[in-house]
C-alpha cells in the first residue's frame, strides 16, 4: 500500500523526528559525545521503522518533496549569507593558507573516493559520496547531492549512502582529531605561542570566547553566551528581524531559481542549491560592502539551522535502507582508507604547513573534525585539546570561519568540476 503525505503531515512527522532525536541525544551519552545531530539520531530510528513497515506490511511512504527541497535551499542560502569575505582580513594570511590546505585535501578526498570506488567495482560517482560530499560536506551536502546524483545521474541509493557515510564521518572525526593533536604536541614538545600584544579586535574576541564554544560566562543570575559578531550587545531575534532575514533568504532563492533556468543546458549549469549558496554570497557581500548593511548573523544562523534540521528529518524519513545491502562491504573499505588519509594529511601536511607549532597541532585536530565530520566536531576536538593544555585563540578564530562557510563554497566548486569529468 502506498501512502502519500502532503506538506502538513510531512512537517508534522519531521518535527516528531526532531523531538525524538532531541530525546535520544539527551539520554544517550555516545550521541552527545560525538556530536550526532538530533535529526540524524531521530531520523535513523524513523528510517528503520519505515523500513520495517514496508518489509512486514508492504507500506510505502511518499513525503512532500517540495517542502524538503525548500528547506534544503534555505540551508544553503544561509551558508552564503554567512560568507562575509570581509572577515578574510581579520583572519589574515593564516586563514588564507588554511583554506588552501583544506581545499587541497578536498581534492585528495575525492580522488581517493573515486579511485577506490572504481577499483571495487562501484560507480565512480559513489566515490564522490564517500569523498567530500558526505565527509567534508556533512549531512546537508550529502542530502542535497544525493538528490542530484539520483535524479540527474541515476545513481541508486546516493542519498541513503550519503547520510550513512556522513554519520560515520562524525564519529570518526571525533575519534581521530584529539589523538593526532596530542601525539604532535607530546612528540614535538610544543608549547603555546605567546599572545600577540598587537592583536586585532577579532583576534582578542576569539581568544576570549569562540562563537562555537560550549563554555558560558555568568553575569549574576543570568547565563549568556558571548557571540562572535556582537560580544557587547546581543540583538534579540524579533518578528521584525526575522522578516528582514527571511527577505534575504527569499532573494537568494529567487536568484537560484532564475539562474537555474538561465544556465540550463549550458556550460554553467549547476544544481539549484549551489546557486542558492552563490546568491547568498552575492547578497551578503553586496549589502555589507556597498551599502554598509548591518547583517544579523545570528538570525540567519537560526533560520539556516532550523531549515537544515527539517530537511535532514524529511530526508531520513525518505531513506530506502535496503539499497545499502550490496554496498556495505566496499563502502566500509573506502571509509577506512579515507580515515587513514585524513590522519596522515592532518599529521604531515596541515600541521607542517600551518607552522609546526602548538596552534598548528590544534588546527590539525580541528581539520580532522570537519574534514571527516562537521564544524561542531572540529570545535569539540580543539576544545578537548585546549582543555588539557592551553588555549589557542588562532585556531578558534580560523576553524569556525573556514569550517562554517568557506569550505562549503570550495567543496561545491570542486564537486561540480568532478561531476563534469569524462570518466565519471
Amino acid at each position: 500500500m502506498e501512502v502519500t503525505l502532503n506538506g502538513y503531515y510531512t512537517l508534522i512527522f519531521a518535527t516528531l523526528v526532531l523531538l525524538l532525536g532531541r530525546f535520544l541525544v539527551k539520554k544517550i551519552k555516545f550521541l552527545e559525545d560525538f556530536n550526532i545531530p538530533e535529526p540524524v539520531a531521530g531520523g535513523l530510528i524513523a528510517a528503520v521503522i519505515v523500513y520495517a513497515l514496508n518489509l512486514i506490511w508492504g507500506y510505502s511512504f511518499n513525503f512532500h518533496q517540495g517542502l524538503q527541497t525548500a528547506t534544503m535551499l534555505m540551508f544553503f542560502a544561509s551558508i552564503g549569507l554567512s560568507a562575509d569575505f570581509g572577515r578574510l582580513k581579520a583572519g589574515g594570511t593564516p586563514l588564507l593558507i588554511f583554506t588552501i590546505v583544506v581545499s587541497v585535501f578536498i581534492i585528495l578526498q575525492d580522488v581517493v573516493g573515486v579511485a577506490m570506488a572504481s577499483v571495487l567495482g562501484l560507480d565512480p560517482l559513489l566515490g564522490l559520496v564517500t569523498g567530500s560530499i558526505a565527509l567534508t560536506g556533512g549531512h546537508g551536502t550529502a542530502g542535497a547531492w544525493g538528490v542530484v546524483l539520483e535524479e540527474q545521474y541515476k545513481v541508486v541509493g546516493a542519498t541513503t549512502l550519503g547520510i550513512a557515510v556522513a554519520t560515520y564521518g562524525l564519529v570518526a572525526g571525533g575519534l581521530v582529531g584529539g589523538p593526532v593533536a596530542r601525539r604532535l604536541i607530546n612528540k614535538m614538545g610544543l608549547k603555546p605561542t605567546p599572545v600577540n600584544p598587537n592583536q586585532s579586535d577579532v583576534e582578542k574576541l576569539a581568544g576570549k570566547q569562540s562563537l562555537y564554544s560550549t563554555k558560558h560566562s555568568e553575569d549574576g543570575d543570568h547565563r549568556h553566551e558571548e557571540m562572535f559578531e556582537k560580544p557587547d550587545n546581543i540583538r534579540l531575534i524579533t518578528a521584525s528581524s526575522t522578516i528582514e532575514s527571511l527577505a534575504l533568504f527569499a532573494g537568494a532563492l529567487a536568484f537560484a531559481d532564475i539562474m537555474t533556468l538561465v544556465a540550463a543546458d549550458t556550460a554553467f549549469e549547476l544544481p539549484t542549491f549551489v546557486w542558492a549558496l552563490a546568491g547568498g554570497v552575492i547578497i551578503r557581500n553586496a549589502l555589507t560592502m556597498v551599502f554598509n548593511f548591518d547583517m544579523f548573523d545570528r538570525a540567519i544562523d537560526v533560520i539556516g539551522n532550523a531549515s537544515l534540521s527539517l530537511f535532514l528529518a524529511m530526508a531520513l524519513l525518505s531513506l530506502k535502507l535496503w539499497e545499502l545491502t550490496d554496498l556495505a562491504g566496499p563502502v566500509l573499505i573506502i571509509l577506512v582508507v579515507q580515515t587513514l588519509v585524513m590522519i596522515g594529511y592532518a599529521y604531515f601536511v596541515t600541521f607542517r604547513i600551518m607552522g609546526k607549532d602548538y596552534d598548528a597541532a590544534v588546527l590539525a585536530a580541528g581539520h580532522s573534525g570537519f574534514g571527516m565530520g562537521a564544524t561542531p566536531t572540529a570545535i569539540a576536538n580543539m576544545q578537548a585539546v585546549t582543555d588539557r593544555y592551553l588555549p589557542s585563540p588562532k585556531a578558534f578564530l580560523i576553524v569556525p570561519m573556514v569550517g562554517a562557510f568557506f569550505v562549503d563554497i570550495v567543496n561545491a566548486t570542486i564537486l561540480q568540476i568532478f561531476t563534469k569529468l569524462p570518466f565519471m
